[in-house]
């Protein structure tokens, strides 16, 4: 399943940035979430956001083969990632993150963001 967004319904309110860092990061901090919400300028009222869409670029950037699938999810193992950020680069949609230690991370799939999206503009297909 992939994470797809709808253009049309964004009404920008950034729910899903919020939940996303809270969900995966344990912190009330959206601007490291796994998704980006930003406006389209000079379009006044219309939004992109930016989701992983599990493309695997990341997974083919990786020296160490720390990026691996595991149902469907491009998962990265810290065990064997070197902190490279070699995927960071690679990523087409630029939503593989780096926290406060220099590590790679990215959308898990985990739906919260689907689940609080007050306007369905995102949803997994």
């Amino acid at each position: 399943m992939k994470l797809s967004f709808n253009h049309e319904t964004c009404s920008g309110c950034r729910a899903c940035e919020l939940v996303c860092s809270l969900q995966n990061l344990k912190i009330i901090n959206p601007s490291k979430a796994m998704l980006r919400v930003t406006a389209r300028f000079p379009e006044p009222g219309l939004y992109d956001v930016r989701v992983c869409d599990q493309c695997g670029e990341c997974a083919d950037a990786c020296p160490t083969g720390a990026i691996h699938l595991v149902k469907g999810t491009w998962r990265i193992d810290m065990k064997k990632c070197d902190g490279c950020l070699a995927c960071v680069d690679a990523c087409p949609k630029d939503v593989v993150m780096v926290d406060d230690d220099g590590m790679p991370y990215k959308c898990i799939n985990c739906r919260q963001c689907v689940e609080v999206c007050p306007r369905d503009a995102l949803s997994f297909n």
